[in-house]
């Protein structure tokens, strides 16, 4: 769930930055299914930094609101969180297993 809200925020980031934002690729949506199946600490390092990232979002998506509200051009701000975004969530899904496509299906 909050994988899902996590790119609703960066969506209105690069929306606020003038980017457009593609559909995300099958490996950014099955991650947290591929990472709850792989379990151990590699699960544990991703839930931890989903929640880092959702701070940093929501910290930084507020202040872009603020200066929005303030009638101050956010673009510049936009974009450098919209690349901090982008770091840290590919930094997250070199956690997932190599040639993970998705998540185990059982029979």
């Amino acid at each position: 769930m909050k994988w899902s809200a996590l790119h609703d925020a960066a969506g209105a980031v690069a929306t606020i930055a003038g980017i457009a934002n593609a559909p995300l690729p099958a490996e950014v949506r099955n991650f947290p299914a591929v990472m709850r199946d792989e379990g151990g600490s590699r699960r544990a390092k991703a839930e931890q930094h989903i929640e880092d990232l959702c701070a940093i979002m929501e910290a930084g998506l507020s202040a872009l609101l603020s200066a929005l509200a303030r009638g101050v051009d956010p673009r510049g701000g936009a974009k450098a969180l919209w690349r901090e975004f982008l770091t840290a969530r590919d930094a997250m899904l070199a956690l997932a297993p190599q040639g993970s496509g998705g998540p185990r299906r059982a029979a």
